[in-house]
């Protein structure tokens, strides 16, 4: 199949798009194409930032497709019921919609007692568990077309008859941004869950120093991550608590706050070598004086 796409008015497009034309394509123009009823199609988008620490869908989908599709297959309430196919969409790092199949569905069944879900690693025995086949239709756009989903992200199961989606683009791959280094990498606590997979498993595999600085009070903490999960693992315990148990973050609710690398440590170093990393920054820095440091 191949079509000319054109960028949704105010969207901004990404690099290389295929073709352009004055005209917007719709999601259901291409299912007709391929003989398929809007009707009988219900949308998927996968987007799940529930579990700090754990993969998300989109990293599912781009580690292993077989893990990707169990875990599309698991729902706890019968959402798919009523559809033939599903069009199968994941949220990417960007925020993006991007389209990664479409899947005949073909009955329902439940899930054996003691499967542990791909994405949440919880038992999910007895939930909904659907017959999934993926379709050679519209096979030529898996991995490479790019839709509008509109502001209902939380409507992640819709029907296509009733939610035609502009095709915003084709690419000839999906791509990811490189890491900018340790020295220039910075982002807010709260979009560390958007960040790209290769980014995630480059702050896991180091250890060091990191700056947290206040949005709010404008105050700063030093703090050390090592450990087999590095910056990232450290990190995400601030992403599920809030304030990693730390006693000054806890008393600044309801804070945002922006995350930098001040060290990265050589493998070499030992826990209590990184301790002293700390204590030097937070000296150098004055964070026990008029930081977020307590001790």
């Amino acid at each position: 199949m191949i079509v000319e796409l054109a960028c949704v008015d105010g969207a901004q497009p990404h690099p290389k798009p295929l073709r352009k034309s004055s005209a917007v394509i719709q999601l259901n123009t291409l299912l007709r194409a391929e003989d398929i009823d809007p009707a009988d199609v219900k949308l998927v988008r996968h987007q799940d930032n529930r579990y700090p620490g754990r993969p998300s869908p989109y990293d599912l989908w781009r580690k292993d497709v077989a893990l990707f599709e169990t875990y599309q297959r698991i729902q706890r309430r019968a959402v798919f019921d009523g559809a033939r196919f599903l069009a199968s969409f994941v949220g990417t790092s960007d925020n993006d919609t991007l389209f990664v199949g479409l899947y005949a569905l073909r009955a329902l069944g439940r899930v054996p007692t003691g499967t542990l879900d791909p994405l949440s690693g919880e038992d999910v025995g007895g939930l909904h568990f659907y017959d999934l086949t993926l379709s050679p239709h519209l096979a030529d756009l898996r991995a490479k077309l790019f839709v509008v989903w509109g502001p209902g992200y939380r409507s992640w199961v819709q029907l296509a008859n009733n939610q035609d989606k502009p095709v915003l683009e084709l690419r000839r791959t999906v791509s990811e941004p490189p890491f900018p280094g340790f020295r220039d990498f910075r982002a807010r606590l709260d979009d560390l869950v958007h960040l790209p997979l290769k980014w995630r498993e480059t702050l896991s595999s180091v250890s060091g120093i990191y700056l947290l600085s206040c949005l709010k009070t404008r105050q700063l903490y030093v703090g050390s991550a090592h450990g087999e999960h590095g910056f990232w693992g450290r990190w995400s315990d601030y992403v599920a608590s809030g304030h990693g148990g730390n006693k000054l973050l806890r008393e600044v609710p309801d804070s945002e706050y922006q995350v930098t690398v001040l060290e990265v440590a050589s493998s070499t170093v030992t826990a209590a070598e990184i301790v002293d990393l700390e204590n030097r920054w937070k000296q150098k820095l004055f964070t026990r004086d008029w930081g977020l440091n307590a001790n």
